[in-house]
């Protein structure tokens, strides 16, 4: 391999590498900034507790982001950190349901209570992203990431 050609194959893949671009379709993004309102509120709601305001947040902030990880489900790398925002969404909303029942520190069996039960949506999204950077990611190391 001679010394232009190293030169020609490695500037060719830092100008692709810096001029690949992921654009969001205009609605998308304002879907996705409306989500962050909702999201905020939710939490606004659970922090005041003020329930009627978090519980009713949970909707728009949950079916939003399912709504965005299902329209990036052709970018790996997007729908697993979509799919992880989800399952942490699903996760947070279960606990401060769990905190405004008053169930949180209730037993469900030995030491673990009701607002371990979380764990169980944030480790699917911990999953998500694991399953993406330990084992997509390697196999496809030619993808263009968007993360």
């Amino acid at each position: 391999m001679n010394r232009g050609y190293f030169i020609q194959r490695f500037s060719d893949s830092f100008y692709f590498s810096w001029m690949a671009e992921y654009r969001i379709p205009l609605k998308y993004r304002k879907m996705e900034n409306l989500h962050i309102v909702f999201w905020l509120f939710k939490d606004i709601g659970w922090c005041l507790i003020y329930k009627p305001l978090g519980i009713v947040m949970i909707f728009p902030t949950l079916i939003i982001s399912i709504v965005i990880a299902f329209r990036t489900r052709h970018m790996v790398s997007e729908l697993c950190h979509n799919l992880a925002i989800t399952f942490w969404i699903t996760a947070n909303s279960y606990w401060m349901i769990s905190e405004f029942m008053a169930i949180d520190t209730l037993p469900v069996y030995s030491w673990l209570t009701y607002k371990h039960l979380a764990l169980i949506p944030f480790f699917i999204g911990v999953f998500c992203l694991a399953y993406y950077y330990l084992i997509w990611q390697p196999k496809h190391p030619n993808e263009i990431e968007t993360m």
